[in-house]
């Protein structure tokens, strides 16, 4: 049995419409029938599901998150690696298993609204040049709340299959302290260059979770991997572990990524059968001197690579302007969440990497193209060198050849490496912004 939302709602997007569909989820889990968001435009905030509950998005359906921000509630969540409360997704599964969200539809976050926000209009104001002026760079991004696509939050057995996540004001799909979770034949479309922070799919302090046959146009990280920042990562000390990517492509973005929240521990991470043309990175690993935690038993395997700029880029002390916290003395009155940031880590041990092994990679550039063309940007931290970075059956024609340091056994079997050209100073930093 099934309820269609076009008897009942407006879907000419021109109306808010977040009670009435709400109402009708409320019914459709109550009554154990699917809920079809049918063809239109449905004007809508934040959305709950229910357990045990279908929900499809119909080919020509569009969830259109409205602008009015005093609509979004407020929940606890974690945002960018430290629990805070912040606005609710347009689409939430929090404290639900047995979840079902698919369909050719569409959720669209009214982003250029958002990143006006972070930004300005004009790409070089809003709350970023003010925060930056104060020597804030670290805090803009939490306190410039943005709405997310779709938030999976302390959830089991959700499948989230086949519609597209369009212009989301912050993250696009958010998989949180959740498990068994499978995201299937998803868009993300996210590739505006004036949108900050539009990750594609970020897992959380997470397991078992596998992505598969989705397509990637992002501007940021098409795939991160992420187990908290510093102290409030620690504190709730849960890793991200058992995480499937598979049969996926990655155009416009900044690649699949580990961190650089991963306080909590990240292990048994495998990628696999994955093709890139134009992304900035293939695989990359990010961290900090703050965050401690680990990384290691990571597997990649058959990946293809055409005209990406860093084929695989691990540099551990990434991004210092966002990572080193210091209140500015003149400030008195902060919020509480500030306080979680410049918490100091006791035992400033850093990020343990290790065992990570890459094999039967093809990468590539064409002959017209002219945009950076690196194979590695290795770096760990010298008193804690990345070990045991293994590449086997690696063929590789690149610009540079790049750097490795602060790198214990790092081993080639069968590998055939081709750089035309010098390393150029220049590319050897990347996407401190």
């Amino acid at each position: 049995m099934r309820i269609l939302t076009k008897e009942y709602i407006d879907f000419t997007g021109k109306t808010l419409v977040t009670k009435p569909l709400q109402n009708l989820i409320d019914v459709a889990a109550k009554e154990k029938k699917e809920l079809v968001i049918t063809k239109g435009i449905y004007l809508v905030s934040s959305l709950f599901l229910h357990s045990d509950m279908v929900l499809c998005l119909e080919e020509g359906a569009v969830l259109l998150g409205t602008t009015e921000e005093k609509e979004y509630p407020l929940i606890p969540t974690r945002v960018a690696g430290i629990e805070m409360d912040w606005y609710g997704a347009i689409l939430n599964c929090i404290d639900v298993e047995n979840v079902t969200i698919y369909g050719k539809g569409c959720i669209n976050g009214n982003g250029p609204y958002w990143w006006n926000k972070y930004w300005g209009e004009d790409t070089h104001g809003g709350m970023r040049k003010e925060y930056d002026n104060k020597d804030l760079r670290w805090a803009c991004d939490y306190d410039c709340k943005r709405v997310r696509n779709v938030l999976v939050s302390h959830c089991r057995n959700i499948l989230l299959k086949d519609f597209t996540s369009y212009d989301s004001g912050f993250w696009n799909i958010h998989i949180l302290y959740s498990e068994q979770v499978i995201v299937e034949g998803i868009c993300i479309d996210a590739k505006k260059i004036n949108s900050p922070s539009t990750d594609g799919i970020d897992v959380d302090s997470s397991e078992y979770v596998e992505i598969r046959n989705c397509v990637f146009h992002c501007n940021d990280d098409s795939i991160s991997i992420k187990s908290g920042r510093d102290t409030d990562g620690l504190r709730v000390n849960r890793p991200s572990h058992h995480i499937v990517i598979r049969n996926c492509k990655l155009y416009e973005g900044f690649g699949i990524t580990i961190g650089s929240e991963v306080s909590g521990g990240i292990y048994d991470i495998r990628i696999e059968d994955i093709e890139y043309e134009g992304t900035d990175c293939g695989f990359r690993i990010k961290s900090s001197p703050n965050r401690k935690g680990y990384i290691r038993d990571v597997v990649l395997q058959r990946l293809v690579m055409k005209n990406v700029k860093y084929l695989f880029h691990l540099f551990l002390d990434w991004n210092p302007s966002y990572n080193e916290c210091h209140i500015p003395k003149d400030m008195k009155e902060i919020p509480s969440y500030w306080h979680t940031l410049i918490q100091p880590v006791s035992d400033r041990k850093n990020t343990k990497v290790e065992r990570i092994r890459i094999s039967h990679v093809q990468a590539e550039y064409d002959s017209d193209y002219n945009g950076i063309s690196r194979a590695f940007m290795i770096k760990g931290f010298e008193d804690s060198p990345m070990e045991n970075i293994c590449l086997e059956d690696v063929r590789v024609l690149c610009k540079e050849y790049g750097i490795m340091e602060n790198v214990q056994s790092v081993c080639f079997l069968n590998c055939e490496i081709t750089c035309m050209e010098k390393r150029n100073p220049l590319n050897d930093g990347y996407d401190n912004r």
